[in-house]
């Protein structure tokens, strides 16, 4: 007997933001629909002739009463359900025009990104959720032995790069020395509004009240559940589909995914390139930033494929 072929439904959501870049518009669902009464981000299914982004102006004009004039891909979710494989395709709009209102009688409302978490949404909207709340850029903190110079550089890179997350990487240092770091840090970040991941055992958290913890492969393969609170952000690094899916066991909030191309400390590793960088990205259902040999001419391509942005040591660290 053959196995019954799923119907496959695209749909398109937007992201849109604001012009002061602080808000994003949200929508409540009707109550008679599924999920009625809970909070989305607006948008709807296309028809089979349409791209996601065509289809999605369609339904933002007839949802809102607006026009896209900018926007890029965000993230790519699927869903598979009994009888059909969902394919929830979001968009960041950073320009339009016109004021959105709701136009099928929808409430609409304009909330501060920090104000997301108040809202109940579908659980297939946690991952958008995330990704709108990270930057597109993951800064990854260089082996520097000297305190005043490491210091200064993450100044710099707060302050005149407006670095807005931050790993804190120091293999070269023991423990104490690792949290004197780490503190420091965290109190610099927290002065330019920036989180900061410890790149360390989960249980660093006990001691220093950072804003998450960036696992590294080998600690993410040997975990079985998720080590740190629902409150804090949890990432680990990637390099095939295998701790991909580990990751999403686990709850990771989002990866890095490397290497994109052969690095100098890393020069036997063979890079994966671009498409099967996008074809992992395709199924990860998180966000993911791209990582190796990247550096913000990179930036374009890596969101048009499907990453949240790019994370980069040496292009950031100056």
């Amino acid at each position: 007997m053959n196995a019954m072929v799923k119907r496959r439904v695209h749909v398109a959501a937007a992201a849109i933001i604001s012009a002061d870049g602080d808000q994003v518009l949200i929508a409540r669902r009707p109550s008679n629909v599924d999920h009625g009464g809970l909070w989305e981000f607006p948008g709807g299914k296309l028809a089979p002739y349409e791209t996601g982004l065509g289809g999605l102006k369609r339904e933002l004009h007839e949802e809102l009463g607006v026009e896209i004039q900018r926007a890029q891909p965000l993230i790519r979710i699927h869903h598979e359900y009994p009888d059909k494989h969902i394919l929830l395709d979001v968009w960041q709009v950073h320009g339009f025009s016109g004021e959105p209102f709701g136009r099928e009688g929808q409430a609409v409302r304009w909330v501060p990104m920090r104000d997301l978490v108040n809202y109940p949404f579908p659980a297939a909207n946690l991952p958008i959720l995330r990704a709108v709340a990270l930057p597109t850029e993951y800064l990854i903190t260089a082996d520097e032995e000297d305190e005043g110079l490491f210091m200064e550089r993450l100044e710099r890179a707060l302050v005149e790069d407006r670095a807005r997350l931050v790993q804190l990487r120091a293999k070269q240092l023991d423990e104490a020395a690792y949290l004197a770091r780490a503190e420091a840090s965290l109190a610099l970040c927290r002065q330019h509004g920036a989180r900061l991941l410890l790149n360390a055992e989960p249980s660093v958290l006990e001691r220093v009240d950072a804003d998450g913890i960036h696992l590294t492969s080998e600690r993410l393969m040997r975990l079985e559940r998720r080590p740190i609170a629902e409150g804090k952000w949890l990432a680990a690094s990637t390099h095939d589909r295998q701790q991909l899916v580990q990751a999403g066991k686990l709850g990771c909030d989002f990866v890095t995914l490397s290497p994109l191309r052969t690095t100098p400390s890393h020069p036997e590793v063979p890079p994966m390139g671009w498409h099967d960088f996008q074809q992992l990205v395709e199924r990860a259902a998180m966000p993911v930033f791209a990582l190796g040999g990247m550096t913000r001419f990179d930036a374009n391509h890596a969101r048009a494929v499907g990453a949240q942005g790019i994370a980069s040591i040496r292009d950031f660290w100056k």
